[in-house]
């Protein structure tokens, strides 16, 4: 079966009673998202970006269109990146965005654009308003399913109905911190399925280095388990952030689960040595597919916000 129609199928049959953030029940969210991604993480990128959209258009008090399946595409780029001008016919979008996941094989996206008015996010059709892909621009091995394009946007306006919230809302709600969240649950469930995948290649009788690097790896997809838990604890009773934790929670848990993932795909190296990497294909891509997905965090500069935060007073323990 395609990516696609695995991803069609999540969307019809899996994502509508997947709970929303802070509805009481965010740990069943986070751990559906872990399994798609244990599944596949190319899929699991982009199940996680239909779920988010439908969540950011619920916070938004919107629908999404009925059938569709949608993306998240938030990324920044320089002095080309993608702007957004009101005219009287409605809003047009022009200019490029790169690691557009899913180009090809979803149907819409929300898609984030810089306004004279501030920050605006928008419902975009993609047959209308992608009007050019960048090729070569998603060269990677890791991943390559997930089809990060870099792409042009254009094309005919865009009614005042499909911009989503009003300036900044993007960012300002607080369900941006549960989102950000949402895809450190795609890194443990990734790892997780590399640790489980990697133990079933292993001989019955391993020396006592082999599995002290296979308790290494346990002990951090533990570990990032129940980081997780305890967020969508503290989630559910906060959902709307009164408390002012959500961004604090959300950097120190996706830099916590960020370090733990890197350490298990060297565990699961060490443990198994080349033969799994070169002879074991699904294996080959899944530590490759997590490598990627890995990089896409920024860990020095959250290092960095981490600390002014709790020199700022933020709570941190």
């Amino acid at each position: 079966m395609s990516i696609a129609a695995d991803l069609k199928r999540i969307a019809q049959v899996e994502a509508p009673i997947i709970p929303l953030p802070g509805s009481g029940q965010t740990w069943r969210r986070f751990r559906a998202l872990s399994l798609w991604a244990a599944e596949n993480l190319s899929l699991g990128r982009l199940a996680e970006g239909h779920v988010d959209a439908l969540a950011i258009l619920d916070e938004a008090g919107m629908k999404p269109v009925s059938g569709a399946t949608y993306g998240v595409w938030a990324a920044r780029t320089g002095s080309n990146g993608t702007t957004a001008r009101q005219e009287s016919d409605g809003w047009h979008l022009t200019g490029q965005k790169p690691f557009c996941s899913g180009n090809g094989v979803i149907d819409r996206a929300l898609v984030t654009a810089d306004a004279p008015d501030g920050y605006r996010l928008f419902d975009v059709t993609l047959d209308e308003h992608v009007v050019a892909t960048h090729q070569d621009s998603w060269l990677a091995v890791g991943m390559a399913d997930s089809q990060s394009d870099t792409l042009e946007f254009g094309g005919p306006s865009i009614s005042g109905n499909l911009a989503i919230g009003g300036p900044d809302f993007y960012l300002a709600r607080p369900g941006f911190w549960v989102g950000a969240i949402g895809v450190a649950a795609c890194w443990y469930g990734g790892a997780k399925a590399l640790v489980e995948h990697g133990t079933d290649t292993l001989p019955p009788i391993s020396s006592d280095l082999v599995m002290a690097e296979i308790g290494h790896a346990v002990a951090q997809v533990n570990a990032m388990r129940w980081l997780l838990e305890n967020a969508a604890r503290s989630i559910d009773d906060d959902p709307y952030d009164t408390k002012g934790e959500g961004r604090m929670r959300a950097i120190v848990l996706r830099h916590a689960v960020q370090l733990g993932a890197t350490q298990v795909l060297g565990h699961v190296a060490a443990a198994g040595g080349a033969r799994p990497l070169c002879h074991d294909r699904s294996q080959a891509q899944r530590a490759a597919d997590l490598y990627v997905y890995l990089a896409q965090h920024h860990g020095p500069q959250d290092a960095a916000e981490i600390g002014r935060l709790a020199l700022s007073g933020a709570a941190w323990s």
